[in-house]
């Protein structure tokens, strides 16, 4: 008699693990990093112009035939076993820093970690590839423009090319862009996927993970009051 129950019992068990799924909220993914210390790291940074420097910010354009949503890196963004990619960009060393002075990237810019010790701070992983990112990215124009607070991007498994290109139609809000070439940064901090959205508190730990595109009601919900909580200086 057991024996018969027993597949039912293990479907039922089953049926409760998928429906509790279901019920999850993809942008509150659970991370083994929240009210932790955030990974240190080194990395380069994405050339800004012709001179070194962040270009103004140019008009936000959301195309619409930019793509659909991608779920994985394309095959010019993704490092071969060699550590080149195909279009010759070079992966980053142990360091993070990117030796290979590849096109787009500036091999004498490196982003240091630590040196956003004592500020409240951003960082969203985004790809030139990655549909969603452009979905999200009038929600980071809106942070920047309305809130005092360091938003770095971490540019995950792409061209260093195509990311200042996208940005320089796009539009380029970030304090740094970092060149996560081989996404060893990403996987330092956990990542599933790309978007994906951390912020950091001024005592250097993760208060906050967004999984997928930050919307308008993310932004409103989420972003803002946590960002504002930290800062001690409500709006």
């Amino acid at each position: 008699m057991l024996l018969k129950l027993l597949p039912l019992a293990l479907f039922a068990t089953l049926a409760a693990f998928l429906w509790k799924g279901l019920a999850l909220d993809p942008g509150k993914l659970p991370s083994p990093l929240i009210d932790r210390p955030a990974p240190v790291f080194t990395v380069a940074t994405l050339r800004r112009g012709e001179n070194g420097s962040a270009p103004s910010a140019v008009a936000v354009e959301v195309d619409e035939t930019d793509g659909e949503a991608l779920a994985a890196t394309p095959e010019t963004g993704e490092p071969s076993a060699s550590g080149v990619t195909p279009d010759g960009a070079g992966r980053a060393d142990a360091d993070g820093a990117n030796a290979a002075g590849t096109a787009g990237s500036d091999p004498g810019a490196v982003f240091d970690s630590a040196a956003m010790a004592g500020r409240v701070w951003v960082l969203n992983i985004w790809a030139s590839w990655c549909g969603p990112c452009l979905q999200e990215h009038p929600q980071l124009v809106a942070l920047a423009g309305s809130r005092d607070v360091p938003i770095v991007g971490l540019n995950y498994k792409d061209d260093p090319r195509a990311a200042r290109a996208w940005l320089d139609r796009h539009g380029d809000i970030f304090s740094d862009v970092l060149a996560d070439i081989d996404g060893s940064v990403g996987l330092d901090w956990g990542v599933y996927g790309v978007p994906e959205t951390f912020v950091i508190d001024a005592e250097g730990q993760v208060r906050f993970k967004h999984v997928g595109p930050v919307m308008p009601d993310d932004l409103e919900g989420r972003l803002l009051p946590i960002i504002d909580e930290l800062q001690g200086s409500p709006s």
